[in-house]
């Protein structure tokens, strides 16, 4: 399997190689040739794979969707790192991401029973062991630069803690992070972890790491890599709890199962998590509709209602009780562009390359691919607000018993609007709630159940740097914390 640049780069790279460097040399992000294809007597074969999430089930389908897509690392290699990523001892269930039904037909997916209690670790975990594969094979060591709005930073820091040939610089929005996921980061004492405040928003920080990561110099001298969800590896993982999800929520009785559609609804803010549900749709997954739930900051739903990508500026970019979602430039979006224009690399290149950087924005209402976001990639979208979050929290734990996060409650609220009667939905669930206490205590006038290892984190001392968005200080920064590669 061999990958290719979103921008049209003549270079093609196997797995291994762009699972260290990130962002294609031109700028864009890398995508396989082509989507393996799952068809009817696969699909049944994975489900009896995935055995109906008994233990072992989820690593074993974690094993045989990555082998479609990574043939430089031996087989045997590649399944022991599946089974020391998903245990139960990690994940607490052997499901490791057990469906939860609120009522017929309506289904949360739990992701978020990670070390850090967010969806980001289901893929966080695979990628930590992945990199300290790797480097260990080369030989190598690798400076990992990353930027976050609330949940990638913890879910890195805590797969890469401690991982031999790894540091970790990570970028955050100073002051915007829920107090849970500050505490979180910044506790942290691990020698190869160091947490910086951007005095700015996410976008901000997102910026600061395409900067460096275009810097070819620098990446290549300070041997820098990703692990936001522009790297391949890390949306790959994605994939295959859509899989799980999909087995889950369907009548393995019903002979191949290709007939029967589930749909997916996604809370949204880089889109990589709705991307990773994109490519399992290519690859044959019998998704009738993606769903994209955002929160105030709408760039994804304008797209999808209107045909136009607008980003916003910093002060254009709100600050919201789900703010793992305050994003107003979606970095994954590239992907599915290039793929919705039909992997033309130079069109891409002229809306995500001089198109944003000239004039903010790109506009496909009137090209006919765009109707096809909808008719042949099956995307729909929706957003929700401050008040339809905490509705949605309060209404979910009064008829449910159920008490989920901001996230997952933007999700609940859109997926409601478009579901249809005779088609499961899913909606993944982006984090537990006590990672956004002071929310669900304005919805419900109580906090939210907090695991014992977090006890008293907020008061923990704390290991941050504070610096203005300034890409020449964050590299100074990390030339002063490594030694050239």
């Amino acid at each position: 399997m061999l990958y290719l640049s979103t921008r049209g780069h003549a270079d093609r790279k196997r797995f291994c190689e762009i699972l260290l460097e990130g962002l294609a040399p031109d700028g864009g992000l890398y995508l396989p040739e082509r989507y393996p294809q799952v068809d009817a007597a696969a699909l049944q074969r994975l489900r009896k794979v995935f055995n109906n999430g008994a233990p072992g089930g989820y690593a074993a389908l974690a094993f045989e969707i990555l082998s479609l897509y990574i043939d430089d690392i031996p087989a045997a290699d590649l399944r022991a790192l599946c089974d020391k990523t998903y245990t139960e001892a990690v994940y607490g269930t052997p499901q490791i991401v057990p469906l939860k039904p609120l009522e017929e037909g309506f289904l949360l997916e739990a992701l978020s029973n990670g070390p850090t209690l967010a969806f980001k670790d289901m893929a966080m975990q695979l990628l930590g062991n992945l990199f300290e594969y790797e480097l260990a094979r080369r030989g190598e060591e690798l400076n990992i630069l990353g930027a976050t709005s609330g949940d990638t930073g913890s879910a890195a820091e805590y797969a890469m803690r401690g991982k031999k040939g790894v540091r970790v610089f990570m970028l955050s929005p100073h002051g915007r992070m829920s107090p849970f996921q500050q505490a979180q980061m910044f506790s942290l004492m691990d020698e190869n972890i160091h947490n910086i405040a951007i005095e700015g928003v996410f976008d901000d920080c997102q910026d600061i790491v395409k900067d460096v990561s275009n810097d070819l110099a620098f990446k290549r001298a300070y041997k820098i890599g990703t692990v936001n969800s522009i790297n391949w590896a890390r949306l790959l993982a994605q994939v295959v709890y859509y899989f799980a999800g999909y087995f889950q929520a369907t009548d393995p009785s019903s002979g191949s199962g290709q007939s029967e559609r589930v749909s997916f609804t996604v809370p949204s803010g880089n889109f990589g998590n709705v991307c990773a549900g994109h490519v399992a749709r290519q690859m044959g997954l019998p998704i009738r509709t993606l769903v994209v739930a955002t929160n105030e900051n709408d760039v994804l739903d304008e797209f999808f209602r209107t045909g136009v990508y607008r980003v916003r500026g910093s002060a254009d970019t709100h600050e919201t009780s789900s703010p793992s979602m305050d994003i107003s430039k979606a970095s994954n979006f590239e992907r599915f562009v290039f793929d919705l224009l039909g992997r033309n690399g130079e069109r891409v290149k002229a809306f995500f390359g001089e198109g944003l950087s000239r004039e903010g924005r790109f506009d496909l209402s009137a090209d006919p691919a765009f109707a096809e976001a909808a008719s042949h990639y099956g995307f729909r979208s929706g957003k929700s607000t401050h008040a339809d979050r905490l509705a949605t929290i309060r209404e979910v734990f009064k008829r449910h018993g159920v008490m989920i996060d901001t996230h997952t409650a933007d999700g609940v609220k859109v997926a409601r609007e478009v579901r249809e009667a005779s088609i499961p939905m899913i909606v993944l669930e982006t984090a537990l709630p006590i990672k956004f206490a002071e929310t669900i205590v304005e919805a419900l006038g109580r906090q939210p159940d907090r695991p014992k290892q977090f006890d008293g984190i907020e008061a923990l001392p704390k290991r941050v740097k504070v610096m203005a968005s300034n890409t020449e200080a964050v590299k100074a920064f990390i030339a002063e914390h490594c030694a050239v590669g």
